[in-house]
């Protein structure tokens, strides 16, 4: 692995699967072409997330540099994701459908796409690829550019590609390019009991 690769290591406390561990949210992307297999394979790996009532709500607007779909999802970002997302070769919007068959809304539907989009970055981790996730667009404007229907709704916007040169970063970006990943300890979060009591078992 290079130094980037080894700094980006999740310090994981206890054993896990090495995409998981090995998985982070790069902003220097290579402008290298995605292959179409492994895009293939990318998104067939979201199709089989688990989904509530087998509803599968997701879906994904892929767009690739230069085309007509790319250009709108990227006129989106608000500034501080254009300076590094520009270089990315892949945008895609992640796409929920709010209802289900019957018309009703579809309480769960985000929970899924979310399941759906991770499972998703697993896989492009495994075809050496990466994905970045991002809030930070305006989803009104994207719905109304891209002609979302009605009763679905953006949730993310999210990159895919090849890693590239952190140095290339705008000066602003590369500390938190190439600083550590950090999270909070697990008996914050996991618990037995009662809520707020860490789970016995850690």
């Amino acid at each position: 692995m290079n130094t980037i690769e080894t700094i980006k290591q999740a310090a994981a406390d206890y054993t896990i699967h090495p995409l998981v561990a090995s998985r982070w949210s790069p902003r220097a992307y290579s402008p290298k072409p995605i292959e179409s297999a492994k895009l293939q394979r990318i998104f067939e790996a979201a199709r089989w997330a688990a989904s509530a009532n087998n509803l599968q709500p997701w879906h994904f607007l892929v767009g690739f540099k230069g085309d007509e779909v790319y250009t709108k999802i990227f006129s989106t970002l608000v500034e501080f994701n254009q300076l590094w997302a520009t270089n990315a070769p892949v945008l895609v919007l992640a796409i929920g459908k709010t209802t289900n068959p019957k018309g009703e809304r579809n309480k769960i539907f985000s929970y899924d796409l979310g399941q759906s989009v991770s499972t998703l970055s697993l896989q492009a981790m495994h075809e050496g690829l990466y994905t970045h996730q991002m809030g930070g667009f305006n989803v009104a404007e994207a719905a109304k550019l891209l002609e979302i229907p009605a009763d679905f709704e953006i949730q993310v916007a999210f990159t895919i590609g090849y890693l590239g040169e952190a140095e290339l970063l705008h000066p602003n970006l590369l500390k938190l390019e190439t600083s550590p990943r950090i999270r909070r300890p697990i008996a914050e979060s996991v618990f037995t009991g009662s809520f707020g009591h860490a789970a016995d078992f850690l």
